[in-house]
């Protein structure tokens, strides 16, 4: 409806939309005055990032009602941004971006509430170790991010001898104590959703697939092997209803066996309730001078050319740094070995995209402990992006105040030139140059 809405507009106005605010607009020439009215591209671009941070946030409020959280203050907001915002025809750029940073606020309150379902339904995630080898025998892999899902295929391939790998953004899952009760919930295989075609033809078990990242399959690979379930949906791939899983676990005792193939030990846990149990420590360390800063170097990845950024920049952070990740941007580095200063590691995985939420938990900790604001903090964000729950992610951030972000591997094609502009001067936001430039800049 938006798009049909806006082509009929631009088609009215002979490729054209401008406000009625100002004489420029009167003679058909636009406005360059941002806060005013603004060129119709412009008011364009806030719409395209309200719509994608929306998207981000029904994601994340999807999870939360599965596990009998909503918000009706997020609901409300979610209509009232859709209709008077992609439906207003008044092209007020104050109003749109208004509406984006609100849009921030709100999946602050919704990552907080699936946040807190979570930990009441699987406990608080503490730091394990994750095998990412193989075991001897049959094997189902899961990807996405529903950890209900999980849970409920693990209850079900309960004393069937089968072993449950995680994948992707299913990797924190191993760090909720409901889920690693489960014997055979086995350890983490392959590395980000990008790298589905490669490793799941080289699964030979059943993949489930609980979310949209999802690689969609090359023929006469391993469609006969992918099951979908809930929302999301692969063409020829089954479709499990009502979370019935016996046909999964049937296909998976009859295909052929995992070798037994044990893999390099990583880690993840690092929720913000257990990294704040270290908070005197890391507090000591730097005050004490052995931890001088603090990255958070996460996001969501692709396959993209320039997301090697990522992993140059972490190798080259110094021994004396901590870098926090979240979301499967990780996977660009977390089996790399970053050592720990005095037990504490130096590479902290927070766990899924949702779970960014604690990114800024504890950067509000660290901010109290030292009586001063985040942007007084040596800490420093780089991020990667990949539409809906990364934008959702960064205009939280920017709701917040938090400035100084570096984004990347390319700023996102929707953010036009005026409105980079006033988020530039605004919050300093900023493109990632190369690992060593920015990160120079940082030391500095």
């Amino acid at each position: 409806m938006y798009i049909v809405s806006m082509q009929a507009i631009k088609k009215k106005g002979r490729g054209k939309m401008f406000c009625n605010q100002c004489e420029q607009a009167a003679r058909g020439t636009g406005c360059e005055k941002l806060g005013v009215c603004g060129k119709d591209e412009d008011i364009q671009s806030l719409q395209d990032t309200l719509l994608y941070g929306l998207k981000g946030i029904a994601a994340y409020a999807y999870h939360a009602r599965e596990l009998g959280a909503r918000s009706e203050e997020v609901d409300a907001f979610m209509h009232e941004a859709l209709f008077k915002t992609l439906t207003n025809v008044s092209f007020d750029l104050k109003q749109h971006l208004a509406y984006v940073l609100k849009c921030g606020e709100m999946n602050l309150k919704i990552m907080e509430l699936l946040d807190q379902a979570h930990t009441d339904r699987f406990g608080n995630p503490t730091p394990t170790e994750v095998d990412t080898g193989t075991r001897a025998g049959p094997g189902i892999v899961v990807t996405g991010h529903d950890l209900l899902t999980l849970y409920e295929l693990l209850e079900q391939a309960e004393g069937t001898g089968i072993n449950i790998y995680t994948h992707g953004e299913m990797l924190p899952a191993h760090g909720y104590p409901e889920l690693r009760k489960f014997k055979h919930l086995a350890g983490n295989y392959g590395g980000a959703w990008q790298e589905q075609r490669k490793e799941f033809q080289a699964f030979s078990g059943p993949i489930l697939v609980t979310t949209n990242c999802v690689m969609i399959p090359q023929s006469n690979t391993y469609l006969e092997r992918l099951y979908t379930c809930d929302i999301a949906g692969v063409s020829g791939a089954a479709h499990i209803e009502n979370h019935d899983f016996s046909a999964i676990i049937e296909q998976a005792k009859k295909l052929p066996p995992l070798p037994e193939a044990p893999g390099k030990k990583i880690m993840t846990g690092f929720h913000h309730t257990a990294i704040l149990g270290l908070a005197d420590k890391i507090v000591g360390l730097v005050k004490s001078g052995k931890i001088k800063r603090f990255f958070l170097i996460g996001g969501c990845d692709g396959a993209k050319p320039g997301r090697n950024y990522y992993t140059e920049f972490a190798e080259r952070v110094p021994m004396d740094c901590i870098i926090l990740t979240v979301a499967c941007g990780k996977y660009r580095f977390n089996k790399l070995d970053f050592g720990n200063i005095e037990g504490v590691p130096r590479l902290l995985d927070l766990g899924q995209c949702n779970n960014a939420y604690s990114g800024i938990q504890v950067a509000l900790a660290l901010a109290k402990a030292f009586n001063c604001g985040v942007n007084e903090l040596p800490l420093f964000f780089v991020l990667s992006w990949y539409e809906q729950k990364a934008v959702a992610i960064l205009l939280t951030l920017l709701h917040l105040g938090i400035k100084g972000i570096r984004l990347g591997p390319t700023m996102p094609a929707f953010i036009t030139p005026n409105v980079f502009k006033v988020l530039k001067e605004a919050y300093d936001l900023k493109p990632i140059t190369t690992p060593e430039a920015d990160l120079k800049e940082m030391l500095k």
